[in-house]
């Protein structure tokens, strides 16, 4: 048994807890809201899991302080804008070195700063163990249906890396092993790009063919800009690649897929945000992605036909007529350049 706290109780960090909490682990929930805090104490986390029981050894805190004595083992699971204050916030109580493991999926704009970079900027060395990058084709609400998902956990340590396999791995959350960080960190990120994407020409009544050409062709974006920044290729083949697009881009539990599918239909980003009343990261991840391609100096078409929509004002279905007009090219020429 370990003791493990968890930061953040939206969807996938309650999620998660439910899984640690299954596995016999001492786990103890953070959340910055009380009123939230009583509610999982009472069993239940409505707005972001409805009608889901969850275990009685599951124990919520909004309470940082006793969040942070609690663990030597910190599951981050706050968005993206909020992982350098949450880290600050944690790295103020710590005493001892701790294990992170961060389960977010973006980029920071501007910084271009993976997760796990921004992490090891705001902790010191000598608080840190290792940090350990779980990530996949995972929606929470099929994870505490105990319906079978499978996802990595990345990390250069392998023993840091089978330490998280071991904490989370059940009958129902079969958990692989990968060293390549920056290939899982970035699939994960920039896949919710292309779930927007989707999601637009969705919106657009475009149909699968529309859908199958963004997915395959944004595979192939991803993987340009992540070799170029220095990843194994092989890595976005995997769950932390192909498979957390094909999830991300075809479930009806996709946050991003739902905000792309609104955008589609005519609404603007301010709109979209509204309604769907919580995180895109995708959104954020688009600005990041634009200032990478343009850093690394690699062609991203469609992640730069989302920014224009999402920052420049332009409406979907030109951006999609600007894509389509595009120069022609050799299909072959994006795998040569990964070999």
């Amino acid at each position: 048994m370990e003791k493990v706290t968890v930061f953040g109780a939206g969807s996938w960090g309650t999620a998660l807890s439910y899984v640690l909490a299954q596995n016999g682990h001492d786990l103890l929930l953070w959340t910055h809201r009380q009123d939230q805090s009583d509610e999982i104490n009472q069993h239940s986390n409505e707005r972001y899991l409805k009608g889901v029981r969850l275990p009685d050894s599951l124990k919520a805190t909004a309470n940082l302080d006793e969040a942070v004595a609690h663990a030597d083992i910190f599951v981050l699971a706050v968005p993206t804008k909020a992982i350098r204050e949450v880290s600050r916030d944690i790295r103020e109580r710590m005493t001892k070195k701790g294990l992170f493991v961060h389960v977010s999926k973006g980029i920071e704009p501007d910084s271009l700063k993976r997760i796990s970079e921004m992490i090891r900027e705001e902790i010191p060395a000598d608080l840190i163990e290792e940090v350990v990058i779980l990530s996949g084709p995972s929606h929470a609400e099929e994870v505490v249906q105990e319906h079978p998902t499978t996802v990595t956990a990345a990390c250069e340590n392998t023993q840091a890396a089978n330490r998280v396999q071991d904490l989370f791995m059940n009958s129902y959350f079969r958990v692989y092993t990968n060293t390549d960080v920056i290939g899982v960190e970035i699939g994960g990120a920039l896949k919710n790009i292309i779930a927007l994407a989707v999601g637009i020409t969705d919106g657009l009544g475009y149909g699968d063919n529309a859908k199958a050409a963004i997915m395959t062709r944004g595979l192939a974006e991803i993987a340009r800009l992540g070799v170029k920044m220095g990843a194994t290729p092989l890595t976005f083949s995997g769950l932390s690649g192909v498979g957390d697009l094909i999830v991300t881009c075809t479930s009806v539990h996709s946050r991003n897929w739902r905000a792309g599918n609104m955008l589609g239909k005519g609404k603007n980003v301010e709109e979209v945000l509204d309604e769907m009343g919580m995180v895109v990261e995708g959104i954020r991840t688009t600005k990041a992605a634009h200032q990478l391609a343009a850093e690394y100096k690699v062609p991203m078409p469609i992640t730069e036909a989302l920014y224009a929509v999402l920052f420049e004002g332009v409406k979907p279905e030109n951006a999609v007529e600007e894509l389509m007009g595009r120069m022609k090219k050799n299909e072959m020429e994006d795998l040569i350049d990964l070999l």
